[in-house]
């Protein structure tokens, strides 16, 4: 969550509450005050993600539903950048029909009146400004709870705030200490060079942290499908990193086939890939200077330029040779180019661009060639972007056994596809599509002896739980 400009001198808040804690059988499930105290270790620099003057609020042991309402809305009001955190136990009313956060006080009775319901949460924050909000929970439900989280597989908050967290299912034994999600999302601040965005801490963690199987994981704001808050792009980042050799440019109007985009795949589909170009509201990534944006690459017809605000010094693309069998060496890696029309929001056109040039690399490099896991890689990661859970997984899969096939077990770059493959695999709520594609996930993770074996565990005890319900 970082500002430019002006903003940086407005003040900003944390605001840490603790709710009741979750407990089963006597033991501990999720102990909210011990999350507090972890968090309140790090600086609350680090905590925000940017250097701004700040406050913090704890709250620890509040049981009056109404003073916490008037906590949230004070902390609404701070001009700057804010973080809202909340670990405890989520219920619900008798009626069964809405989610409360559960405070010191709070029964079975009394719920309506002594816990804090979680659209209150929203309704607090919805005048905010974008970009500026972030809500990051460590909760875990009841039983009465749980059957209408499934139900509706996200968290209901601001759409203007960036939500990052996990619930975890009734019936798992936790710890006495400081939550699985909430220590590795310190250990990440912590360990990390420089700081790294909140998507990006949130992809770490989860990646890291052993959690209970079927844990509900929210990777970003409900209601923005495929914004531009989706986290950074690693593959395509690294590639454009290591600079890789020059390619030649194909002709895309020749080579479109009409073939459904990367991130539109007919069938399956667990999330809806925004195919719309970002709105103005869209969250840009902030950049020093003014360059402008880079024209878009002619594909058969013209399609608006990038937001200017999107990515700097991208320099203008050249003319496409006219013949693609015959091309000069080009002095601009498309990637940069790919990598801004997902950063803008405009997936379709990205998966498009992509799709053109992996098959062009398929037809000169062959299908068994770095460069064409690689572009499977990229894929997967613009897949990811749009929140096609599904694709990106399967494409994360695919390009780890092929590096396994290539590569030593304990190659980095199969590694870390096997990472990203199950990540995905974690974010796809449809059961049956789950089911799907994790016997081929589990055959990939197995071999890889190499790889943190709480992968493979994870994967193994997701699958069981799917295979039972």
């Amino acid at each position: 969550m970082k500002i430019n400009g002006a903003d940086q001198q407005q003040r900003g808040h944390v605001l840490l509450i603790a709710g009741d804690a979750a407990t089963r059988r006597r033991a501990v499930q999720v102990l909210p005050s011990a999350n507090l105290a972890a968090l309140s270790l790090l600086p609350t620099s680090v905590l925000l993600g940017n250097s701004a003057p700040s406050d913090t609020t704890y709250l620890d042991g509040i049981h009056d539903q109404n003073a916490l309402q008037v906590r949230l809305r004070a902390a609404a009001a701070t001009p700057g950048p804010l973080l809202v955190y909340l670990s405890g136990r989520l219920t619900t009313d008798r009626r069964g029909r809405q989610l409360y956060l559960a405070l010191s006080q709070t029964t079975a009775s009394t719920t309506r009146y002594t816990a804090l319901p979680w659209e209150w949460l929203g309704t607090e924050l919805r005048d905010r400004p974008r970009g500026l909000t972030t809500v990051l929970f460590d909760l875990a439900a009841d039983k009465g709870a749980w059957p209408l989280l499934q139900e509706y597989a996200l968290m209901p908050a601001a759409t203007a705030a960036e939500v990052f967290g996990v619930v975890a299912p009734p019936g798992f034994s936790g710890t006495a200490g400081v939550s699985e999600y909430t220590r590795q999302w310190i250990q990440q601040l912590r360990h990390s060079p420089g700081r790294p965005t909140n998507s990006q801490v949130h992809a770490f963690t989860v990646a890291a942290a052993a959690l209970p199987p079927g844990a509900l994981v929210i990777p970003s704001a409900p209601g923005l499908t495929a914004s531009a808050d989706q986290p950074s792009m690693t593959e395509l980042r690294r590639l454009l990193a290591e600079n890789a050799g020059r390619m030649p440019r194909p002709r895309p109007a020749d080579e479109e086939t009409g073939t459904p985009a990367p991130g539109q795949p007919e069938e399956p589909r667990p999330t809806q890939p925004a195919a719309q170009p970002a709105s103005s509201s869209t969250t840009a990534v902030h950049a020093s200077g003014d360059a402008p944006a880079p024209p878009v690459p002619q594909q058969g017809r013209e399609v608006a330029p990038a937001p200017r605000s999107v990515v700097r010094h991208l320099p203008t693309q050249p003319p496409l040779p006219a013949d693609p069998a015959h091309v000069q060496e080009p002095e601009q890696d498309p990637r940069p180019y790919i990598h801004a029309l997902a950063q803008a929001g405009r997936h379709h056109e990205a998966a498009q661009l992509a799709q053109v040039w992996e098959h062009h690399i398929l037809q000169t490099n062959g299908y068994n060639s770095l460069q064409a896991t690689q572009w499977a890689e990229i894929r997967a990661d613009l897949a990811k972007m749009a929140g096609n859970w599904l694709l990106a997984t399967q494409l994360w899969a695919g390009a780890g056994r092929t590096r396994l096939a290539q590569q030593a077990s304990d190659a980095p770059e199969l590694l870390a596809a096997a990472r990203s493959a199950h990540y995905c695999w974690t974010q796809i709520t449809d059961s049956a599509k789950a089911q799907e594609c994790g016997p081929e996930l589990i055959l990939l993770l197995s071999s890889l002896p190499a790889l943190d074996r709480r992968h493979l565990m994870m994967a193994q005890q997701r699958l069981h739980f799917l295979n039972r319900h």
